[in-house]
């Protein structure tokens, strides 16, 4: 049975692991899918991004500036044109014209400090001969300081065999391009709008322009942290920018059907914690029913034992009278002792079960009177003493006088039998055991002094329990039904009082019940 709860254990934690990747497999899938999404929306943005840039744009502008044979100024370059190319002109700082011959460079507008003019030249310089494609109309740049870059845009003027002859175009800053990044947004939903039910992007995700190295040209507001981000580029001639769109982490109910799957981790180790505590429980209670079942066979066969021996004695004696098998008066006599020896020793016994039995039904009942425990222990130690004598031992009752107290008198006479019968049980042949019954302040104690090897401190509370017996005695002979001490011990407590054992003080052990 044990072997089968713990693959039963086995088998639910198999099954939690299984639904615990099934989880994650299944979060996994919605991740990669809002992903997908943040990577659509980045791709259509650039997209837009670059056709507004290129066609309403640069291509205007800088096509004006190339059929000039001199930089024009930036404010009559706009009067030229039409939105939104006049306002990329408007918002330019200068326009320029490079000789990529003789390196001359001529610009109108405001006048740029000498390192930002020297960057310029050089910077156009290696742009034009190693990185302009051949087939490009326009060619876009990001360069300057970090805190506030400058964007150039340029076009090539070729001599008639191809060759790169004058590079023409407008300086201006990210201000000058957010004309382009704004109308993206407006324009058309990024994502399907039955997936988003119109919502405006900048209500779903957060986007960022940024320049290869990382100087971001455009933002909106607010920026969101989140793992549901995708990138696009706007391509080699606009200057590789970075378009990144990163969604609302609280977005996901909206574009995947029913929300990111909840983690059911906490839920799965609950539920395997409970079967596993369940099954302990099943398992600690399998223990005790075993356990149970051990001492109940233990008693049995104690009680069997207890039960047998004087049940021999009786059966024996008792045809020996019948058969008139006696020689002498004396040996008639001595048989009818040993009968009665045996059937106080079946009496004492089957009071002790009745008590025991009472006692786990708590139908435990004591009738008090006032009873003298000096006399009653001296009638016991009477009636006890024959049996002591077959045993070998003597048992004396020592008491001052009179010492009486409230009790039931049926419940003290077993108490002190109980005792007797653990000292003779325990005790060596020879040995003397001392009853004394005494009063101390208001209350009275009963003491039963053996001479045998006594009770180990560590082991003094676990004897009161019922079946319990020392790890030295289990190898013995001695036999019991092992509710003797339990019997007392709850007689005791019926009264108000107490029981327990200690050292004697002539060696052996010395047990206590001390009654209000």
């Amino acid at each position: 049975m044990a072997i089968l709860l713990v693959l039963a254990l086995g088998a639910a934690a198999l099954l939690a692991a299984v639904a615990q990747v099934s989880d994650l497999y299944q979060r996994a899938q919605a991740e990669g899918v809002l992903r997908d999404y943040a990577a659509l929306a980045a791709n259509r943005y650039a997209q837009r991004v670059g056709q507004d840039l290129y066609f309403y744009g640069l291509s205007p502008v800088l096509a004006a500036i190339t059929r000039e044979p001199a930089p024009p100024v930036p404010a009559r370059l706009a009067g030229a044109l039409t939105p939104p190319a006049a306002d990329l002109a408007r918002g330019a700082r200068y326009t320029f014209r490079l000789d990529l011959v003789t390196l001359r460079l001529t610009l109108r507008g405001a006048e740029p400090a000498a390192a930002q003019r020297q960057w310029l030249v050089d910077t156009l310089v290696a742009h034009a001969r190693g990185i302009y494609g051949q087939n490009w109309p326009v060619a876009t740049l990001v360069g300057g300081p970090v805190d506030s870059p400058i964007v150039v845009a340029y076009s090539l003027v070729r001599d008639p065999r191809g060759g790169a002859r004058v590079a023409a175009g407008i300086v201006t800053d990210r201000r000058g391009l957010a004309h382009s990044f704004t109308a993206a947004l407006v324009r058309q939903p990024l994502l399907p709008v039955v997936l988003t039910g119109g919502t405006p992007l900048d209500s779903v995700g957060s986007i960022t322009v940024a320049a290869a190295g990382g100087r971001a040209l455009f933002r909106t507001e607010p920026q969101y942290a989140s793992a549901f981000s995708g990138t696009d580029s706007l391509g080699a001639y606009l200057g590789n920018l970075i378009v990144r769109v990163a969604l609302r982490p609280d977005v996901a109910r909206h574009l995947v059907l029913g929300g990111l799957p909840k983690s059911r981790t906490p839920l799965l180790l609950g539920l395997l914690g409970l079967t596993a505590a369940l099954i302990g429980a099943v398992l600690l209670l399998l223990r005790r029913e075993y356990q149970l079942a051990r001492v109940r066979a233990d008693f049995v066969a104690g009680v069997s034992h207890e039960l047998r021996t004087p049940l021999a004695q009786i059966r024996m004696f008792s045809e020996t009278l019948l058969l008139r098998r006696v020689r002498t008066s004396e040996e008639e006599r001595r048989s009818l002792e040993i009968i009665d020896q045996e059937a106080r020793r079946l009496t004492h016994l089957v009071e002790n079960l009745l008590h025991f039995a009472r006692s786990e039904r708590r139908a435990t009942r004591a009738i008090v009177e006032p009873t003298d425990v000096a006399a009653l222990a001296a009638a016991v130690v009477e009636g006890f003493a024959p049996l002591a004598a077959a045993r070998g031992m003597t048992v004396r009752a020592e008491a001052a006088g009179p010492v009486v107290v409230p009790a039931d008198p049926d419940a003290v006479r077993q108490i002190l039998l109980n005792l007797l019968d653990n000292a003779a049980k325990y005790g060596p042949s020879g040995q003397t055991i001392t009853v004394r019954a005494a009063r101390a302040d208001t209350r009275v104690c009963i003491t039963v002094d053996d001479q045998g090897p006594g009770v180990p401190p560590a082991e003094r509370d676990r004897v009161w329990e019922p079946f319990e017996r020392l790890d030295r005695d289990r190898g013995s002979a001695v036999g019991g039904s092992g509710i003797g001490l339990a019997v007392v011990r709850e007689l005791a407590a019926l009264h108000g009082g107490r029981a327990w054992v200690a050292d004697a003080p002539g060696g052996g052990a010395r047990f206590v019940i001390e009654l209000p």
